[in-house]
């Protein structure tokens, strides 16, 4: 049932993005970035409702209270594809740090330039984290969220990737807090995999880090707090 259930979602959230991504090209012209962000939005609540009545998967967010309202910068565990779209949700005009070759990517990466997320050279190490803490400054004197996965790529369940240090450099560089996000996505949505199963996926958002920590001591709180409660999110998934 799960294999039918993915196909069917594949077959429709293909031509939904798509549709919407030649649909709004006049918006990368003539509209600001907040305009083509309610468009990412859009696209959004159309994937989550395919998600929720097609594959039989939903999501609950604990500790809500916890995400800014101002600039931040949110830290997330990385399991799957799915949390990539859902902060368009949660806060609204999110500014991820990413891949630069995500940008080269036809139609999703002119959207990914016109909505000023920010790109990451990982072969110019000096030149990138310049541009990297000048465009984070941007967007939070915007009052933006950062959006950051310290491990860099998706990760298998029970898994630890290592936490890179970019993350600190925007914490030490732009004194926001940190928010860290623990979550178990990858129990219904495992990376590079095609069956998605039913189920409620659990995002928690953790209580904020304070700017002032030095490297060492903001890492380890940092890992320590995505990685316990992640843990706990899957062991309570499978009923442990």
């Amino acid at each position: 049932m799960s294999f039918l259930r993915s196909t069917l979602y594949q077959i429709l959230f293909l031509p939904w993005t798509l549709v919407l991504c030649v649909g709004f090209l006049p918006l990368l012209v003539l509209a600001p970035r907040r305009t083509v962000q309610h468009a990412a939005r859009f696209w959004l609540e159309g994937a989550l409702w395919m998600q929720k009545h097609i594959l039989g998967l939903s999501f609950e967010v604990l500790g809500g209270e916890n995400l800014p309202s101002g600039g931040a910068i949110l830290a997330a565990k990385h399991q799957s594809a799915w949390e990539t779209m859902v902060f368009h949700r949660l806060v609204g005009d999110p500014a991820f740090v990413l891949k630069r070759e995500l940008l080269k990517l036809p139609l999703i990466g002119w959207y990914m330039r016109s909505t000023e997320q920010i790109p990451i050279d990982r072969a110019s190490r000096g030149s990138a984290l310049k541009q990297m803490l000048d465009k984070g400054k941007r967007a939070v004197e915007q009052g933006r969220s950062l959006v950051i996965f310290p491990e860099g790529t998706r990760q298998p369940t029970g898994k630890t990737g290592r936490y890179h240090s970019g993350v600190f450099k925007l914490y030490d560089a732009l004194a926001v807090p940190v928010v860290p996000i623990a979550l178990n996505s990858g129990q219904f949505w495992s990376r590079n995999a095609f069956i998605r199963h039913p189920g409620t996926i659990t995002l928690h958002v953790l209580p904020p880090i304070p700017p002032g920590l030095a490297r060492e001591a903001f890492m380890a709180r940092l890992q320590g707090d995505i990685e316990t409660a992640t843990r706990a999110l899957e062991r309570k998934a499978i009923g442990g």
